[in-house]
């Protein structure tokens, strides 16, 4: 079947093994999946199904790191049309707005902080990069520190917004003419169609004691979430299935998956100093929440997750790296 808006992948996005294996299989046009996408994408914008009936949302397991990819993937000029139409960016703009409270924005400032302290130098000697910026706000706090803040995007209208607030954007191309010491990825390797190819792009910006921070959707039991079935179950709740939303979450990692991927493109675990994690940390108002706080605390220094929600990381080059054959 000519699948005109779609293209099909045949080994993992992550690894490039091919021993994989189809774990669910549902027509973008057929219940549970039709009515998620409408639920979805309605009140963003809206959903035309008739660029969906050549192709079908299949998961595939990776048998050598564990990512679970969606084997059928929009082509270049269907994502387009889903981040620029589907999504409008006026309604997308309106509704994430109405969550720029006081916590959104400390957590910026907590973990940019961090970053700076990590470095042990004066912000105005660091580069800063937010590859995958959306609306350049993440962007928009390093600066306010006096970091140097760059952004990438794909979106010509999140592109012009930024760029209206004084952020400095540049194009896939200029990557690496620049030598960053952070790379922020925040929300962005699930929804690229060659994520390890991007890390190894990206690395060619990364400053030799630099880092990147690569932070996704948790797919650790996502697997279990799929035999609940539970395509309405709300994001964040326990049964949530965004990790593996159809179109757009086209990868969906687990820890191991993503230090497969990051080993394969010369780069190695790298741990923020504890002292760092606790000076820098925000939501300490209350005892219940200091509680709280130091338990994310410990559990993140265990598991390496330091973030509230997904799977938060960061890497370093490793010493003397070279690229491993894939």
């Amino acid at each position: 079947m000519n699948k005109r808006y779609f293209e099909v992948r045949r080994d993992c996005p992550t690894c490039k093994s091919t021993d994989t294996r189809e774990i669910y299989s549902c027509s973008f046009l057929k219940p549970p999946i039709r009515e998620f996408l409408k639920s979805f994408y309605l009140p963003q914008g809206k959903i035309e199904f008739e660029y969906l009936k050549e192709a079908d949302f299949v998961l595939e397991e990776c048998n050598g790191c564990g990512t679970i990819f969606q084997k059928e993937i929009p082509n270049s000029s269907l994502m387009n049309k889903l981040y620029e139409e589907w999504i409008d960016p006026r309604k997308v703009f309106g509704l994430d707005s109405r969550k720029d409270n006081l916590s959104k924005f400390s957590y910026y400032a907590q973990e940019i902080m961090m970053i700076i302290a990590f470095f042990n130098k004066m912000p105005s000697q660091l580069k800063l990069f937010d590859f995958g910026m959306g609306w350049g706000k993440w962007c928009y706090m390093a600066k306010a520190f006096g970091c140097n803040s760059y952004g990438a995007e794909l979106s010509k209208t999140r592109v012009e917004y930024a760029q209206s607030q004084g952020i400095r954007v540049i194009t896939w191309d200029e990557i690496p003419d620049y030598s960053f010491d952070f790379i922020n990825t925040e929300q962005v390797f699930e929804h690229i169609p060659e994520p390890l190819e991007t890390l190894r792009y990206l690395k060619k910006s990364l400053k030799q004691d630099g880092l990147i921070k690569i932070s996704v959707p948790n797919g650790e039991d996502i697997k279990r979430r799929l035999k609940i079935g539970n395509w309405m179950s709300p994001k964040g709740s326990k049964n949530s299935l965004n990790p593996v939303s159809p179109l757009e979450h086209i990868n969906c990692f687990k820890q191991d998956s993503i230090t497969k991927m990051a080993d394969i493109a010369g780069l190695e675990l790298a741990k923020m100093p504890m002292t760092s994690q606790l000076v820098y940390a925000k939501d300490w108002k209350g005892m219940k929440q200091v509680i709280k706080s130091l338990a994310k605390f410990i559990y993140g220094n265990i598991h390496g997750n330091l973030s509230q929600k997904g799977t938060y990381l960061l890497f370093r080059q490793k010493k003397n790296s070279t690229l491993l054959p894939i």
